[in-house]
């Protein structure tokens, strides 16, 4: 696959990624910690920032790949 659409494609995917990834952090964090502490949200919305860079980071790996020799 060449690389621009290998890029066209991961830049869509990267895009849904995070869309979804926030709308279901916010929905889980409005559903489950509404009364917990200023520290439990903190330390949730810490941890939920950076994981979702870990299939980001996969996805942007698979982007620059050149493409395979045949």
């Amino acid at each position: 696959m060449p690389v621009r659409l290998k890029k066209l494609i991961g830049t869509f995917l990267l895009v849904v990624l995070i869309a979804v990834y926030a709308l279901l952090a916010t929905i889980i964090a409005v559903a489950h910690l509404g009364q917990s502490s200023v520290w439990v949200q903190l330390a949730y919305f810490f941890f939920t920032g950076f994981l979702w860079i870990l299939p980001a980071m996969y996805l942007l790996w698979w982007m620059v790949q050149p493409p395979k020799a045949r």
